[in-house]
């Protein structure tokens, strides 16, 4: 065996690579097992050479895309180019607009936009430089916030390709992600002018954007004005129609809109009943929201983690939260960290330290390891009930392992940095 695999991994990690290593095992657990190794780059590579070299597996597209986007996220570029280069060799496995649409979000995602535009301009050379592969690179540059740089591709007179109704899309949403409004509403009007259709998704995008600006009534303006136009809304517009009309209007309106949509054979989807659940929520009509958990799976639509948040934002008694994640975890569903996070903050704002631990040891049976925000939030509970030195305990805890401890006068701290809330 190589002897690289048992000096990078845990025991996990070996037992992962020979229970997946197998003739008959299907490519779609080996890009698995990358992913899983998704934090950690240099496991994921060594594991990807190690299938082929030591089971002579062949990686197809798939497996060398996945490959490439976890290269990509630690920015190792330069072997995510050595993986494409031997896919040119491969006709079977040869890069495509997948394998450039990952390209295109690392290096938007790393703000690298000179780097993204001059992959885009390198794909003529694999026969990819067309308007699906300009179009990815817009989507992507979007998606991270570059939207003046996008805007400059479309709209400069050196565009490849000319404006459509899609990239207009994609550029709303550009300017959504920013909070721009007035250049959402730019575009949007510009569309009118430029005799740019209006497609389905044009008015999903901006009805989200007028309901997100704070102006809800508009939202339902714009469904009235589709009603009128016989566009037929699918189930992303109802669910930005059901929550803007209950903000609006109150959630007994999101209802009537729910049972119109199934009337009309639009199938809600676990957003819809979300949505719901939360307008039910914070309009205190608790019983209504557990009904329609509790008619969720006979619908077909299985609760996830963000439909038990709505409750846990909402409820204020610990006994009653603390009944319900039990209720979610047997159920098959897993708490993020944000999660997490949420029940501690909640439970010490309260003064409450019991469920605070119970909480913290179940995200620790559960294998999460805790991030800043989960420290923060403990530490906080400890303080405000005046467990100075347990405090400073977890605040030394959280120091060795390089997260970021809030300026606290009681232990001395100082902040390090700033560190995600993903559960790593």
């Amino acid at each position: 065996m190589n002897n690289n695999v048992t000096t990078v991994g845990s025991n996990e990690y070996v037992f992962r690579k020979i229970g997946f290593a197998s003739a008959t095992c299907p490519p779609f657990l080996f890009k698995e097992t990358i992913s899983s190794y998704g934090s950690d780059w240099k496991r994921a590579y060594e594991f990807f050479n190690w299938v082929e070299n030591e089971f002579q597996f062949k990686h197809n597209i798939d497996t060398y895309n996945r490959m490439i986007d976890v290269l990509g996220k630690f920015f190792e570029f330069e072997l995510a180019w050595n993986l494409i280069d031997t896919m040119k060799l491969d006709k079977l496995n040869y890069p495509d607009h997948t394998t450039f649409r990952v390209m295109f979000k690392r290096y938007a995602a790393a703000h690298m936009v000179n780097e993204a535009i001059s992959c885009f301009n390198q794909m003529g050379e694999f026969g990819l430089k067309d308007e699906t592969s300009f179009t990815n690179l817009i989507d992507a540059l979007c998606d991270y916030k570059h939207v003046i740089e996008a805007e400059e591709l479309i709209m400069g007179k050196d565009s490849p390709f000319g404006i459509n109704t899609k990239l207009y899309n994609i550029m709303m949403r550009g300017w959504l992600k920013m909070s721009w409004w007035g250049k959402c509403r730019e575009f949007w009007e510009s569309m009118e002018e430029k005799g740019i259709q209006r497609d389905l998704h044009s008015y999903s995008i901006y009805m989200d954007i007028v309901c997100k600006s704070g102006k809800p009534w508009k939202t339902v303006m714009l469904y009235k004005e589709m009603k009128k136009k016989e566009i037929q809304l699918d189930v992303v517009a109802y669910n930005t129609v059901i929550r803007a009309i209950g903000l609006s209007e109150g959630v007994d309106m999101s209802m009537r809109l729910y049972r119109e949509m199934i009337e009309l054979g639009c199938k809600p989807n676990i957003a819809t009943y979300n949505t719901i659940i939360k307008l039910l929520c914070q309009s205190g009509r608790l019983r209504h929201a557990y009904a329609m958990l509790k008619q969720m799976p006979e619908k077909g639509c299985f609760p996830d983690v963000i439909t038990y948040q709505c409750f846990f934002g909402t409820l204020e008694k610990p006994k009653e939260m603390l009944k319900l994640f039990d209720r979610m975890v047997e159920s098959g569903v897993r708490p993020r960290m944000d999660t997490y996070v949420m029940l501690l903050r909640k439970f010490g704002r309260w003064g409450f330290l019991r469920p605070v631990f119970i909480v913290w040891k179940k995200m620790e049976e559960h294998g999460c390891s805790p991030d800043a925000f989960a420290y923060n939030a403990l530490i906080d509970a400890l303080i405000q009930k005046g467990e100075v030195d347990m405090a400073q305990k977890y605040d030394e805890e959280m120091l060795a392992q390089g997260l970021s401890a809030k300026p606290r006068k009681e232990l001395g701290t100082k902040p390090l940095g700033v560190q995600s809330d993903d559960c790593q």
